[in-house]
């Protein structure tokens, strides 16, 4: 790692010309190529995903992107009104003329009746497109909504609903990024002692693999499916980590400037440090990311490469970008005072701040107490987790603005809110009396509790499919359509069935989602098992000890209940949702695989940090370290003082990058978009409590309660693990010289680039 960092201090103009020439040259290439964004996903060997291949080898004109046109009178006319319906016609004549339109059904046609209102004030028309979902552009559905929308007026509101009208009006990431590089700045600003240049180096790092990690992913579209939340979620994760990434490395850079350190030693032993924690915390990220794949659903491969490509570039920025820009920054890392201050009196060695060390101290007198305490908070944020419901968004969690929501509010109104869900029953038709069968199946499934109405069947063009529209009296997102959905699968199509060739699958959008919901669910303790089993075997090998990752690892689970307890009880429950403008709803099924896959790596990055300042004091006490379970009072002693001073050395840095990350991620509330809402303040929460409760207290109080046992680990065990220390061992070479410690005068104006003076100590 050193020589690493060296290679790119020393050659800092071709390190820094080689990331400027591959960020341009990837951006020209992807604005050239375009994007291919596609949001479709499989769930094999899923009753909804049977349907959907049954539609799409036998019945391609139903297996289509289906979207409505909802119009709503007001002020007493009526959808038969003479000039309403003149209105209504001219707008569904203009929608039939978009290009990608298969067909669309009005509601004056022959079996439109259905799509018009008891009181004659709610209709829609039906759209169907000659594609795909994730095959419509947001050009098309713009052109839809600027063709439905042509008659909108006082009298006749019209809005439009569907998948492909929400993704185009999807929030914009503009103001959340804006407000979160401001607010990270000023952080940054105060944790670097007001030095400007060195508080926009972190951001300027980030910046660079943000652009570049974003055309990479757009060029990725072209040779494998990612959705287009994709780029949201990695500009969201690789913002926050970039930034603390840049943050530990600077901070350690200045230490060893204000030490005395020339300015490329500083660097070096910055990366061969504090690095090699970005390192460790961020190949943990990517490996977590990855790991998703293991889940089998295709739609999460594309979020996870496209999370663990911006995670993977922020990372090689901060270890090699950086270092080339601290070559070019000199003595200006320093503020103008701390230069000031550094010429007057010589080199200081880094000492924790007041604050922390009274805050440290505090722990260590009331560890029992601090203990308990902290750990009753915790458990009481995750008790909201007990009542968790996974799910997946709907219209009516847009925002009250939007063409979707208006949609769904209207056809709720004037059909109920089941409308906004339909389920599609398809059946595969073995011989003539099957279709007979599944009407047996339509007469039961409309008599069934909690159905509104089910449409006539119709058949496909061969023969072998049969296909019916059923609206339930719930909406897609309501618990009781779940039950319904579970009833018709498990209770009601089974026994007719029976004895034939008939097979009747239940599929649609909201059975896919109810779907996915339980794919992701069933799997998720498994996943969720194997990295906490991953963060154990690698913190053992890094601090060579078993208490230490057996403790992290139960942090880490605790960090992530109080996240998604904190999640749930704000946008599933509504628990101050009016406060943040959120709707209440199910939470988003791959949310908390996300959010553990980020939080995990979030998580082990602070432990790492905190851990290793602790073992660097303990080693400093105990150099032979022997073996703590059988030493007495005085190892004990030291390994107060060890947690003591670790903490308070590094209690600001981690308050600092975890104020930062709870900044980020909180202004993707203000993004209007229901996913990253949830993502940006689960992240937010767990970040804020993982800094302030666990790290500060809980493995603090921790440590000293169990005492030199933290650094237990037998021997059989010792020589079969392989050594990933993470806080390598500083070379003697580096520690400041009678004849080389940098020069730092008050305007730091010198040339970085020649061999710089001695300061003289005082």
């Amino acid at each position: 790692m050193k020589r690493f960092a060296r290679f790119s201090f020393q050659h800092r103009r071709l390190v820094v010309i080689g990331w400027s020439l591959t960020a341009v040259f990837v951006l020209v290439l992807s604005s050239a190529t375009g994007s291919k964004f596609n949001s479709s996903f499989n769930l094999p060997g899923t009753d909804s995903q049977t349907a959907v291949s049954l539609l799409t080898k036998n019945f391609p004109a139903a297996s289509g992107e289906g979207d409505q046109v909802v119009f709503q009178t007001t002020g007493g006319a009526t959808i038969r009104s003479p000039t309403v319906k003149t209105a209504v016609s001219a707008a569904i004549d203009r929608v039939a003329k978009v290009p990608g339109i298969e067909a669309v059904g009005s509601p004056y046609g022959k079996s439109g009746s259905a799509q018009i209102s008891r009181d004659g004030t709610v209709a829609f028309a039906t759209v169907t497109w000659d594609k795909v979902d994730a095959n419509v552009t947001d050009s098309d559905a713009l052109n839809l909504v600027h063709a439905a929308k042509s008659t909108d007026g006082a009298s006749l509101r019209v809005s439009v609903g569907g998948d492909a009208i929400s993704n185009e009006e999807g929030g914009s990431l503009g103001l959340s990024v804006l407000v979160g590089v401001i607010a990270a700045f000023l952080v940054l600003l105060v944790v670097v002692g007001g030095a400007l240049r060195a508080a926009l180096m972190p951001l300027l790092t980030a910046g660079l693999a943000l652009v570049t990690a974003t055309s990479v992913i757009s060029l990725l579209t072209h040779v494998m499916d990612v959705p287009s939340v994709s780029t949201d979620l990695a500009i969201l994760i690789g913002l926050g980590v970039g930034v603390d990434y840049g943050l530990f490395i600077i901070s350690r850079h200045r230490s060893g400037v204000k030490a005395g350190l020339s300015y490329e030693t500083a660097a070096a032993q910055a990366v061969n440090t504090s690095g090699r924690t970005v390192l460790f915390a961020g190949i943990t990220v990517c490996i977590a990311l990855l790991g998703q794949f293991a889940l089998g659903v295709s739609f999460l491969h594309g979020v996870s490469i496209a999370s663990a490509v911006a995670v993977a570039l922020t990372m090689a920025t901060s270890l090699t970008f950086l270092p080339a820009m601290l070559g070019f920054l000199g003595p200006k890392v320093l503020s103008r005072r701390e230069r000031a201050a550094l010429a007057a009196r010589g080199p200081v060695a880094a000492e924790a701040g007041r604050f922390w060390t009274k805050w440290a101290r505090f722990v260590e007198a009331r560890k029992r107490v601090v203990l308990i305490a902290a750990l009753a908070i915790m458990v009481l944020i995750a008790v909201p987790i007990t009542q968790l419901r996974l799910g997946s968004s709907d219209a009516s969690t847009d925002p009250s603005g939007s063409t979707t929501r208006q949609a769904y509010t209207a056809l709720a109104k004037g059909f109920g809110a089941g409308f906004n869900g339909p389920l599609q029953l398809v059946g595969q038709l073995s011989s003539p009396t099957d279709a007979g069968r599944f009407d047996r199946v339509i007469d039961a499934a409309a008599r069934t509790k909690g159905v509104a109405s089910v449409t006539h069947t119709v058949i496909s063009p061969n023969g072998k499919v049969a296909l019916a529209t059923l609206y339930p009296t719930t909406g897609p997102s309501s618990n009781q359509t779940v039950t319904l959905v579970n009833h018709l699968r498990r209770q009601l199509i089974p026994p007719i069935e029976h004895g034939s060739g008939l097979a009747v699958h239940v599929g649609g959008e909201t059975a896919t989602n109810i779907d996915f919901a339980h794919v992701l669910s069933s799997k998720l303790p498994f996943f969720i098992g194997v990295v906490i089993l991953l963060s154990f075997l690698l913190l053992t090998a890094v601090f060579r000890s078993l208490l230490i990752p057996l403790v992290a690892s139960v942090m880490n689970l605790l960090s992530i209940a109080a996240g998604l307890g904190a999640l749930n009880a704000v946008f599933n429950l509504g628990w101050g949702a009016s406060l943040l403008g959120t709707a209440k709803g199910p939470i988003d099924a791959f949310i908390p695989v996300l959010m553990f896959s980020v939080l995990f790596g979030l998580s082990t990055d602070y432990e790492v940090y905190l851990v290793s300042r602790i073992q660097e004091e303990w080693q400093h006490l105990n150099p032979t370290r022997g073996h703590p379970l059988t030493t007495g009072v005085l190892t004990t002693r030291h390994n107060h003082q060890a947690i003591t001073t670790g903490q308070a050395k590094s209690g600001k840095i981690i308050a600092g990058a975890a104020l930062i990350m709870v900044l980020v991620f909180g202004s993707f509330l203000l993004s209007g978009d229901r996913v990253l809402e949830e993502f940006g303040f689960s992240l937010a929460f767990a970040v804020l409590v993982d800094a302030v409760i666990i790290r500060t207290l809980l493995v603090p109080a921790i440590m000293h309660r169990i005492g030199p046992a933290n650094w237990a680990m037998p021997a059989w065990l010792d020589r079969i693990v392989p050594n990933l220390s993470v806080e390598a061992a500083e070379d003697p070479m580096d520690q400041p010289q009678a004849d080389e410690p940098p020069t730092a005068t008050a305007d730091g104006d010198e040339p970085t680039d020649m061999p710089q003076p001695a300061i003289q100590r005082r």
